[in-house]
């Protein structure tokens, strides 16, 4: 199993050999590899901008790759927990592994920072206390698509969802929008991740001819049914999660995205939001930071680099109460954590409460829209 990207090697293998003198340690586990490594590969390169000193405190990282499997994220999980001695972690990168790790990071009291969507289940839940998300949750999703709906007159939607927790997820959101706007869903088709042809679920998803589909997916999976609607001469609109908001993405559908619709953090079309949105600054200063050592700026990223923003502003007030290494300061980080007020990230602003722990609202989601191969700003929230 492959551990973590040559730029922090060196500093994984010593913390973990040294763990007793560091002072905070940050547990990475992510999905660099597998089905999520467009995904995760962008988390990990974050990682490296992250702070190596947080209120006068040396700050060691340990990065593993569970390549998007299930099992791997929870041995990964349990040693970054049992011999790293993590503080806290952050990933996994996928919503499947996300939610097979939640036990574990339960029973060790170790608050943890997911990069993907809330898997499933209430954060009022006694294990679930313990799990932060960094992406906006599906609902906050869901009214962007929604409102752009009912702005292009759409009526009758088909849904290609990928077959996991993501997918679910997402279908769930729609079902819930779609009942309170009367929009008509004509046919929810599922397709897994690793299929190498959607061509049945595109068949089916274009009989009635719908005004609009909408796939869910996470990744360049998303491109394949999305090909395919062009390849058999869909005409209508196409919609596509935050899942597949990112640069390969782009790569992978080529010609055929043009026109489509993507559900995208406003970092990757910032420099056409108003100066005055919130959230835009943050967004630039991480663009700057990434495309500066990595190249094209990418959301998946800017979710890792957030959430490192979360820890950092958390860490002094869990300081107050304990030392680094204890259970005691685990329990404080994760109540910093859960306070959080207001705090402008790349793209957003973080507000938690314990019934929300992703803390983003309306503002932290836009549509873009697919022209001449990069990103168009097509639509955003209001705000004063």
């Amino acid at each position: 199993m492959k551990k973590v990207m040559a730029g922090i090697s060196i500093v994984a293998v010593l913390a973990a050999g040294t763990v007793a003198q560091a002072d905070i340690t940050i547990g990475v586990n992510l999905g660099s590899t597998g089905p999520a490594a467009s995904l995760g590969i962008a988390e990990k390169n974050a990682i490296t901008l992250g702070p190596t000193v947080i209120a006068g405190q040396k700050v060691n990282y340990v990065v593993y790759d569970d390549a998007t499997d299930t099992t791997n994220a929870v041995q990964n999980v349990k040693r970054l927990i049992t011999e790293a001695k993590a503080d806290v972690l952050i990933g996994p990168t996928s919503s499947p592994t996300s939610k097979a790790v939640i036990d574990t990071v339960a029973e060790s009291k170790t608050p943890m920072y997911q990069l993907s969507p809330n898997p499933g289940g209430s954060y009022d839940d006694p294990k679930r206390r313990w799990i932060f998300n960094a992406p906006p949750s599906e609902d906050v999703y869901a009214a962007a698509l929604f409102k752009h709906f009912a702005k292009k007159g759409v009526k009758t939607v088909s849904i290609i969802a990928v077959d996991d927790a993501y997918g679910e997820n997402c279908v769930a959101a729609f079902k819930r929008f779609a009942e309170k706007t009367g929009i008509k869903t004509l046919t929810i088709e599922k397709y897994k991740r690793s299929d190498t042809s959607a061509t049945a679920q595109v068949l089916k998803a274009m009989q009635g001819n719908p005004d609009a589909v909408y796939i869910a997916a996470a990744g360049t999976p998303g491109a394949l049914p999305h090909v395919a609607l062009v390849e058999r001469g869909y005409k209508g609109k196409i919609y596509q999660s935050g899942g597949s908001a990112n640069a390969e993405f782009l790569r992978v559908g080529g010609k055929a995205l043009e026109g489509s619709y993507m559900l995208a953090s406003p970092v990757l079309a910032a420099e056409q939001f108003p100066d005055s949105y919130p959230g835009k600054k943050e967004a630039l200063e991480f663009v700057k930071a990434y495309e500066a050592k990595f190249g094209t700026r990418n959301f998946f990223g800017s979710l890792a680099w957030n959430a490192l923003k979360v820890v950092e502003a958390a860490v002094p007030k869990a300081l107050k109460v304990a030392k680094p290494g204890t259970e005691q300061f685990r329990a404080a980080l994760r109540d910093a954590i859960e306070s959080t007020k207001g705090l402008k990230v790349a793209g957003a602003v973080i507000t938690m409460t314990k019934a929300d722990h992703t803390g983003i609202n309306d503002l932290g989601m836009c549509l873009l829209r697919v022209e001449n191969g990069t990103w168009k700003l097509e639509d955003h929230a209001d705000f004063k």
